[in-house]
């Protein structure tokens, strides 16, 4: 478990605070992640990389001179937000373009995808690459829906060397595909990882097993198998990364071995020197192999092996200089210091005023969000168990930090005298930025549509209500890439809207209507037991979800609730 903390809430923050001070030739903090510290060329394309934390060295240990240009750093295991992925871009921009690499996971598309619409929109050209190397978590030729683990390092570290050498964007980003599509890894556990301030692990692996399939966000493995001896493994290891090997490989391997945060360096040189060997009797030269730590998750006992497959042109990136915190090969000559980057990137200059009417329901709507922030804190380890059956379990602390976040922000909207429209949108856009991760890029993107169906001068209806949730839903299931019936919140979210949109057209007051919503959202949250998940982290172990609900439905049905005796106060 993580011994060391302060407030279990602000440790990501913390360690990133503490890592920039003892770096601090290398990297140079900023709001939502670091910055290289030393100076770049103008023109150079700027490789962004980042994700959630837990993982360290990854992201904010490969910022530096022949890699990374900037890392964002979401919360623990939690992808962040759209914003803050917009502001580390804008503030790394040297002219030539950005390409923004992360891992395949469904929170990270989101807001690395959504943050390079928008920086494209507003005339910087970026290019997004999810990382897909982990063989466990899809079947051969459904390689787009692997999730990224340590392959992440040798995909940006190659990245990071073709745009040092001042290749154009279009290069830098066929460089990074091609080593992507190259890389292959798969991991094991013996066991599971503590979030910071929790009392157990997100997941046990039984005395004398091994967890096979592991990623790196505390998710249970695919599989077990009886406890095997460091030669045994290897070959485990070997073959299996073998069999998926790409067309035409070639015979020179870039190799990672990497602990996942709780297995001893001795422990992986004794794998390694069978791994090795494992190798070379299967005519594989290895090029400049690592062991050790390059992509943890937080504590967990076990570990991974990554090769990515060479040709000439990534042989020599791959051998390029660089210097960062966490990776050092070569001499990358003087460092220069940079220029003081402008710290704030556009913000909300304050919210406008709106009429006494539209006020008193923008005050109502920040009571909501404080009652919403209090439900959410007193479920969050129930979530969080739900969501570990074949998630994560980060589900409960991402609602928790959401709400809260977003019930500061309403109030102050609405202190401030807004109206019920920018009062929602407030606490949408606080809800992305502190959840992190898909549930909070959802929540915030759904609330944020909610808002678009009141406004700042007039009372709330029952009908704009309806309005606002038909548009949340509608949003939610587009950029989420979800629908009905792949076990997520919208088989909660859906029976709600069309129950309460059905009940307002028939004249019945909103408090009843509502009532009636939540009654279907709670059916619908509780009939996520017969489904299996087909997207998002759940997905690679849908057997393990059978007979349990959705956290996500669970969640959303929770939050109807506590609007509801809301509404009831207000009555």
């Amino acid at each position: 478990m993580t011994h060391l903390c302060n407030d279990p809430r602000e440790f990501a923050a913390t360690a990133l605070c503490g890592f920039c001070d003892v770096y601090s030739s290398i990297v140079k903090p900023t709001s939502g992640g670091v910055l290289r510290a030393t100076a770049t060329r103008p023109g150079k394309v700027a490789l962004v990389i980042g994700g959630g934390s837990g993982h360290f060295p990854a992201f904010a240990g490969y910022v530096g001179t022949g890699l990374a240009d900037a890392a964002v750093a979401g919360d623990i295991f939690a992808s962040p937000s759209a914003r803050l992925v917009h502001d580390v871009c804008v503030r790394a921009h040297r002219g030539g373009g950005i390409l923004l690499g992360f891992g395949n996971y469904a929170g990270d598309v989101l807001n690395f995808g959504a943050a390079a619409t928008r920086l494209r929109a507003e005339g910087i050209e970026a290019r997004v690459l999810a990382v897909t190397d982990d063989i466990a978590s899809a079947k051969k030729g459904d390689e787009s829906r692997r999730r990224g683990i340590a392959g992440d390092v040798t995909v940006f570290k190659i990245a990071g060397a073709a745009a040092e050498h001042g290749m154009p964007l279009d290069e830098v980003e066929r460089i990074a595909r091609l080593a992507n599509a190259r890389t292959r890894s798969f991991g094991i556990a013996f066991a599971g990882c503590t979030l910071p301030g929790a009392g157990a692990p997100l997941f046990s692996v039984p005395v004398g097993r091994i967890a096979v399939g592991l990623g790196v966000h505390g998710e249970p493995g695919i599989g077990e198998i009886a406890m095997i001896q460091a030669s045994e493994l290897a070959e485990l290891f070997v073959s299996r990364l073998l069999e998926e090997a790409p067309e035409s490989p070639g015979n020179r391997v870039a190799a990672i071995l990497n602990g996942l945060g709780g297995t001893k360096y001795e422990e992986l040189f004794v794998l390694w020197d069978s791994v090795a060997e494992a190798l070379r009797r299967r005519g594989l030269g290895v090029v400049a192999p690592l062991v050790g730590e390059y992509i943890t998750s937080l504590d967990m006992k076990g570990c991974s092996l990554t090769l990515t497959w060479l040709d000439a042109e990534l042989e020599s990136l791959w051998m390029a200089p660089c210097c960062s915190a966490s990776m050092r090969i070569g001499d990358t000559g003087p460092a220069t210091p940079g220029t003081a980057e402008p710290e704030e990137v556009e913000k909300q200059a304050g919210w406008p005023r709106g009429s006494s009417e539209s006020n008193r329901a923008g005050c109502a709507i920040a009571r909501g969000f404080e009652c919403l922030a209090a439900a959410m804190r007193e479920a969050e380890a129930e979530l969080g168990c739900i969501d570990a059956q074949a998630g994560d379990g980060d589900h409960g602390m991402g609602m928790a930090r959401g709400s809260a976040a977003a019930a500061e922000a309403a109030n102050d909207a609405a202190i401030a005298g807004a109206g019920a429209a920018s009062v929602l949108a407030a606490g949408g856009d606080a809800w992305a930025d502190r959840a992190g991760g898909t549930s909070g890029a959802l929540w915030g993107l759904g609330l944020r549509s909610a808002s678009a169906a009141l406004d700042d001068n007039s009372a709330v209806t029952a009908k704009q209500v309806a309005t606002a949730a038909t548009r949340a839903f509608e949003d939610v299931m587009t950029l989420g890439g979800a629908k009905p019936g792949d076990k997520t919140l919208l088989d909660a979210l859906l029976p709600f809207v069309e129950t309460l949109s059905a009940a307002v057209d028939a004249g019945v007051p909103l408090y009843t209507a509502w009532e009636q919503a939540t009654n279907a959202a709670e059916s619908g949250a509780e009939n996520t037991r017969n489904l299996v998940p087909r997207i998002g982290r759940a997905r690679p172990l849908a057997e393990r979800s059978k007979g349990h609900r959705d956290a996500g439905a669970v969640s959303f049905a929770l939050a109807a609730r506590t609007i509801l005796q809301v509404l009831g106060e207000s009555r």
